[in-house]
């Protein structure tokens, strides 16, 4: 009976997330803007890369985020599991208003969710609407440059 050595199981775990993130390092760019504020958002397009999402990552500069693209508007709701970075989350109706903005805690399994259908999720480092003073209401431009949801 075969027994995985536990060091060498820890390794494989360490390459493939780092084979993960560097992956995700390859998700399409898109500028975003929230009035004068510019954002540089990677897209989430595909279920793969939603479901991935921003896990497993250490660190993220302030301008940067992670934009989800869904098929259809519906009420969607985000979680934290395997993600270490504080987060923001805005969701956005088809035209890019923000519908709500929800703030999450690192590595939890609590659901945030828009709060009317959604076409739109972007999630920023936690505090980053509050304080550029982006509120719900407003709109988040460049959301035509997304690729379509598959």
């Amino acid at each position: 009976m075969f027994r995985p050595i536990p060091l060498l199981s820890g390794v494989i775990l360490s390459i493939l997330a780092t084979l993960a993130t560097a992956a995700l390092a390859q998700l399409p760019s898109i500028e975003l803007n929230a009035g004068f504020h510019r954002i540089e958002a990677e897209v989430a397009a595909d279920q793969a890369s939603r479901q991935q999402g921003l896990m497993h990552r250490k660190s993220m500069e302030p301008h940067r985020g992670m934009l989800f693209v869904f098929p259809q508007a519906e009420r969607y709701c985000m979680w934290m599991r395997n993600t270490f970075l504080p987060l923001s989350v805005a969701f956005l109706d088809d035209r890019g208003k923000i519908l709500n903005i929800e703030d999450m805690e690192p590595r939890t399994e609590d659901n945030h969710c828009a709060s009317a259908p959604a076409r739109f999720a972007l999630e920023m480092n936690r505090g980053y609407f509050a304080g550029k003073g982006i509120k719900p209401g407003q709109r988040i431009g460049g959301l035509e440059k997304s690729p379509r949801p598959r």
